[in-house]
């Protein structure tokens, strides 16, 4: 029989890291604007990347030695250094790319445990965050680092829903051994022509000094794209486009080919029996029709558990005033469907999280459940949440609405439409991210300075009703919330 006590000696190493009198290792961070104390008997047998580290460093006239990682933010190195010493990892309230960093850092130091940890954590409970900012999470994948249980997630994703990447705002900055991944595959659920005309925007976007009018391009112009494009060329299935994608697609891109090439596909076109010199690729796998394309697991819920928030009873209601309708939708002919973007218990509580994840969504419902209370508020923005570098700013529209749902004790539900289209919906500039939720004008908004809804009673509900018809609290001016969610509202076909 073995006793163990590992929460003391966890405490114990802590402590240690504390000490100042005794340590040999410095780590300098952030460009060498911070540093961190260290023990050189603690970093080689917890990490082989330090052991590495400080077996090439030589310590300095005070026997000391200083190893610099300029690129790692402070914060995230001093959780990496509480894991090393004690073995704990603090994420309560911690936002997902903050998680990711981490994750990131503690592969690159060795220490698998904790960045298999975190990984599974991602892919379990963060899926939204992963599909929104997959551009960043595929570049790590293919930056010489190993996360092969992460290029595993997005493989059925990205055949499934290669627009989730061709669309996303940021496709342009995938790198190029991602983008050469991509087109091999053999399974991409999306037309050839479409993929090539992808090509050209990554590649025209990796030289923006091109000109934006191709009839005004020159040579050294084609041979610029030509020379960005060289790895991405071969992959592409030129012998499986009509004659129409040919002429629409290729041809005014023809000079970035090669001779024999284009030849081949013009001869092909003409004499599909003849033999070519080029390589025919195998085509990909045939589009699925008249089937609808699947969403990630995560995101396809079954319909009774859509929400831990609303009813299907709510979600008629909520149809009935988007559609503006005089009787309320019933629950077996609800029109639209609600997809889960959000979910506060899934994706955490910080603000930073709601801009994180939805951002660019249009057509969103809000709802929340107010902590120690029976009420749910919410809202509706028909338009997409933004964020600019300077400013915050309004969007305009008449379409907008917010609510307190019937629940508990809360005999009937009330519905408050914008008065004022102008001030309809408050986007936030990035600075204030970290505490700005979304804002309904100034009658309803999510705001915490404790970077969590749910320490702080600041979300708000305003009586004054000066944007919006009226108030829908019943109780609750200020309050804080237990869990909220963001649905994307997609019409049923």
């Amino acid at each position: 029989m073995a006793l163990k006590f590992f929460d003391m000696l966890s405490q114990n190493f802590i402590e240690l890291l504390g000490d100042k009198d005794d340590y040999n290792v410095i780590i300098e961070v952030e460009n060498k604007e911070k540093s961190f104390t260290a023990h050189s008997s603690v970093l080689k047998y917890r990490s082989s990347y330090f052991r590495r580290k400080l077996e090439n460093v030589q310590p300095n006239e005070n026997n000391i030695k200083v190893i610099t990682e300029s690129s790692i933010s402070a914060q995230i190195f001093d959780a990496i250094l509480k894991y090393i010493y004690g073995g704990i990892v603090n994420l309560e309230n911690a936002e997902t790319r903050f998680i990711f960093d981490l994750m990131s850092a503690a592969n690159e130091f060795k220490l698998e445990e904790l960045a298999n940890k975190l990984l599974t954590l991602l892919i379990e409970a963060k899926g939204s965050w992963l599909e929104k900012h997959f551009p960043l999470v595929y570049r790590t994948i293919y930056d010489g680092q190993n996360f092969k249980k992460l290029e595993n997630y997005y493989k059925d994703m990205f055949a499934k829903n290669p627009n989730l990447i061709f669309d996303s705002s940021d496709f342009t900055s995938l790198q190029e051994s991602a983008m050469v991944s991509l087109l091999k595959r053999n399974d991409l659920q999306i037309k050839e022509d479409e993929i090539w005309d992808y090509v050209i925007k990554w590649g025209v976007a990796q030289n923006p000094t091109l000109p934006t009018n191709l009839e005004e391009w020159s040579k050294e112009n084609f041979l610029t794209l030509k020379t960005t494009l060289q790895q991405c060329l071969p992959h592409i299935r030129y012998f499986h486009l009509s004659a129409d994608e040919v002429l629409d697609s290729i041809k005014p891109y023809k000079k970035i080919l090669e001779k024999q090439l284009w030849e081949d596909i013009n001869q092909r076109l003409l004499a599909p029996d003849r033999p070519v010199k080029s390589i025919i690729l195998p085509p990909r796998s045939p589009l699925v029709k008249n089937k609808k394309k699947e969403l990630p697991p995560h995101i396809n819920k079954p319909k009774e558990n859509f929400s831990t928030i609303i009813s299907e009873d709510h979600a008629a209601e909520i149809s009935t005033w988007i559609d503006r309708k005089p009787t309320n939708y019933l629950t077996t002919n609800i029109p639209y469907k609600f997809e889960l973007v959000l979910r506060g218990t899934r994706d955490g509580f910080a603000p930073q999280t709601f801009w994180d994840i939805c951002e660019g969504y249009g057509g969103t419902v809000v709802v929340m459940k107010v902590k120690g209370k029976d009420e749910i508020f919410g809202g509706y923005n028909p338009l997409a949440w933004e964020t600019n570098n300077s400013k915050k700013s309004w969007i305009e529209t008449k379409d907008s609405f917010i609510f307190s749902l019937k629940n508990g004790n809360i005999q009937n539900s009330i519905l408050s439409r914008v008065k004022n289209p102008k001030k309809a919906i408050r986007n936030m500039s990035k600075k204030e991210l970290s505490k700005n939720g979304p804002h309904f004008g100034y009658d309803f908004s999510m705001y915490s300075p404790k970077f969590d809804f749910t320490l702080d009673e600041k979300c708000s509900c305003a009586n004054s009703g000066s944007l919006y018809e009226g108030s829908i609290s019943i109780s609750s001016a200020n309050f804080s919330i237990v869990n909220y969610e963001v649905f994307k509202i997609v019409r049923k076909s």
